[in-house]
């Protein structure tokens, strides 16, 4: 067979199969010309999912006759004026777009420059391009692409649904609308919940407005600042708290030069950044900036341009990664504002509640006489009395023939200042699990195991980085028996973990001697240990690219829950204040290493308008 040189049209179609592989993609290019054009407001109206029609009207700077005859040949582009590759200032550059688009649909433009009288207009269909005609418009362009996929309807059977094309739609509008919050953006259509973004004021006020609109209101609560510059990088945005997250990774926002992007590089910092702090399965929500040079980054890696490739990948990560742990750090005692919400709504029960009583006469809270710490709730009574008010059913609770609230925290005198403190003073314990303490203007109710989990964690790491771990000896050493394959793992790491305060040695086939643990996890069970010990090794495994750094905080973080208070263990007053002022004296408090909440606070407004007192 001689080689031949193929159809001009059928080059552009093979193109659209690498630009636009969806109308979502579609939709991204030419929001991004608009932008480029530099466009305040931009309307995006889609039918079927964006296959029966987009439509982008933008009020930018609009093509005059010959630009718009340009603009659907392919490789012609305004967004290169010196031709440099290395300086890319813009959204897309390519030149395809628009031809690619032409060539699998009905492609029509109409567009005018502010100094122009009237417009004009052009239509491509299915590759074929019509002369440019004068139309009536206004200041900008508009574009309108129907019958997506006509011209190659194969393509169509690679289409979800209609209402999954078009929720694609509005994923790409929201990433472009967190990208650049000074433009106003409409979209409209069928399968899509209407929505208008205003236009918001340069800076970092307007950015986090532009966010709580995307991202949802209550995301302005649980948002750190970031605000860093390091060797002419700049990365700038907002990131949730350990306790604020989602099931999946949606939500994580980079904008590179205004470009949104979903790099595989940044994702992983994002990970390595919250890996102390949240469980493995959960993501956080953020939306950052990074300023950089653009010959510090190759933007055409990728035909979508949804990835990015940089000229220095390890310090950009590095960057990333200790920007987001030096605000984790600073933001290190706010836990979610949802946490009380949650707690709340728990409470209520099912249905809707009225915040005032439905009934007209005064209801005035019964409370028991005298002190509360002579009066407990008879044993005998009926369940129903206490969880018909709750949304779900409590566990049952081992020990119930004990009093399941220990309230001598009341007994014991407290300091003045105490209540003044963060986490206030001491009450009552519940279940013996629970701490109740008073605040100021509320209550805190802290789970004792997570928050010393969480404190005997951070106590290992503060040894490791100093003097190093301190060990103490066992009298008599412990055998531990492990899978053959557990033990051989761990006997690998035998000298990583004398590091960290665990020796161990050979002691037959699967079989290991332990013969001295950290000093902080001294009296826990020794096996378990060893076993979590070995479950985090297997996880990370053996010379995996992770940071040491990672490895050994991910084997601490297994061990610190064997030195920790359990749940079920009564505590003195004077020991559930002693862990609350640890708690307010050590980073990273408000969340265990699982990434759960140590604590929850409800506002006594909150409280009060639960019983309809507000």
């Amino acid at each position: 067979m001689h080689v031949r040189r193929l159809d001009p049209i059928l080059v552009d179609r093979i193109a659209a199969g690498e630009v636009v592989e969806r109308p979502a993609a579609a939709v991204k290019e030419l929001v991004e010309n608009a932008v480029d054009a530099g466009a305040t407001s931009i309307e995006i109206t889609v039918e079927a999912g964006g296959r029966r029609l987009i439509r982008i009207i933008d009020d930018g700077r609009g093509m005059t006759p010959e630009d718009l005859e340009l603009a659907v040949e392919r490789h012609a582009t305004s967004k290169l004026p010196d031709g440099d590759l290395f300086a890319i200032n813009t959204l897309g550059f390519r030149g395809e777009a628009l031809p690619s688009i032409g060539a699998v649909a009905r492609l029509s433009i109409v567009s005018r420059t502010a100094v122009a009288e009237t417009g004009s207009a052009i239509v491509v269909e299915a590759g074929i391009k019509s002369p440019v005609r004068p139309a009536p418009a206004p200041k900008g362009t508009r574009v309108e692409v129907t019958d997506l996929f006509s011209a190659t309807p194969a393509r169509l059977k690679f289409l979800k649904s209609d209402r999954s094309e078009a929720q694609a739609v509005a994923e790409i509008v929201k990433r472009l609308a967190i990208a650049h919050p000074t433009i106003r953006f409409t979209l409209s259509g069928e399968h899509i919940t209407a929505f208008t973004y205003p236009p918001e004021e340069p800076g970092e006020h307007g950015f986090l407005r532009r966010l709580s609109r995307v991202l949802g209101p209550e995301f302005h609560e649980n948002a750190m600042a970031i605000g860093v510059e390091r060797e002419g990088v700049r990365l700038a945005g907002f990131a949730s708290l350990p306790t604020y997250h989602r099931g999946t990774g949606t939500a994580i926002h980079f904008v590179v030069n205004g470009r949104p992007v979903r790099d595989k590089l940044l994702l992983g910092a994002v990970r390595g950044a919250y890996a102390d702090v949240m469980a493995s399965d959960r993501h956080p929500v953020l939306a950052v900036m990074i300023d950089i040079d653009p010959r510090s980054v190759d933007v055409n890696v990728h035909p979508a341009k949804t990835e990015v490739r940089f000229r220095d990948p390890n310090f950009v990560r590095g960057f990333v990664v200790a920007a987001l742990k030096e605000a984790i750090t600073r933001y290190a005692f706010r836990a979610s504002s949802t946490g009380g919400t949650r707690t709340l709504d728990s409470l209520r029960p099912q249905g809707a509640v009225p915040l005032r009583p439905a009934y007209p006469h005064r209801v005035h809270a019964i409370r028991p006489t005298g002190s509360f710490a002579n009066w407990q709730a008879p044993l005998d009574a009926p369940e129903q009395s206490y969880t018909s008010g709750l949304s779900e059913r409590q566990a049952s609770l081992p020990n119930l023939a004990a009093p399941s609230a220990d309230s001598r925290a009341t007994l014991h005198e407290m300091e003045p200042q105490t209540e003044e403190s963060p986490l206030g003073a001491a009450r009552a314990q519940l279940h013996g699990t629970y701490i109740v303490a008073q605040t100021q203007d509320g209550i805190v109710i802290v789970d004792q195991h997570a928050a010393h989990e969480r404190l005997v964690y951070e106590r290992l790491k503060r040894e490791r980085a100093s003097s190093g771990i301190a060990r103490q000896l066992l009298l008599i050493p412990e055998v531990v028996d492990l899978d053959p394959v557990d033990a051989d793992r761990v006997l690998a790491e035998a000298a990583a973990l004398e590091g960290l305060g665990l020796v161990v040695e050979p002691f037959g086939h699967g079989a290991l001697l332990v013969r001295e643990v950290p000093s902080a996890l001294a009296g826990g069970r020794i096996k378990a240990l060893v076993q979590d010990v070995a479950d985090a090794l297997a996880e990370w495994g053996q010379g995996a690219s992770s940071p040491l750094e990672e490895r050994l905080d991910a084997v601490l973080s297994r061990m610190s829950c064997h030195g920790s208070i359990r749940a079920g263990r009564r505590l003195r007053p004077e020991e559930m204040n002693a862990l609350l002022r640890e708690m307010e004296a050590t980073p990273l408090s408000a969340q265990c290493n699982h990434g759960r909440p140590t604590y929850v606070e409800l506002k006594l407004t909150d409280i009060e308008r639960l019983f309809g007192r507000r």
